[in-house]
């Protein structure tokens, strides 16, 4: 039968991988705050699907943030003017 491998610790990792995870959560971290900050400030016809799903989907790690910059949300026109003429 299989032995069940011993958990490791934080105390367990290199430093360099301890700089690793640091790293990855600091950019998980970021790409988060970015993708809500964006749906915060984007009208709802700004997005493709439903925001709050999009909330939701965010939070799933890199995956998430990261689909929804790259798939959901509705290019911005250029050369339209908000202002009227």
């Amino acid at each position: 039968m299989n032995e069940a491998r011993p958990r490791r610790t934080w105390q367990d990792l290199s430093p360099g991988q301890r700089g690793a995870a640091l790293v990855a959560g600091a950019v998980q971290l970021m790409l988060l705050i970015a993708a809500q900050r964006d749906l915060t400030r984007r009208p709802d016809d700004g997005v493709r699907g439903r925001k709050l799903w999009w909330r939701v989907v965010t939070f799933v790690n890199f995956v998430g943030p990261i689909s929804y910059f790259l798939f959901r949300r509705v290019p911005a026109q250029r050369g339209a003017s908000k202002r009227a003429a």
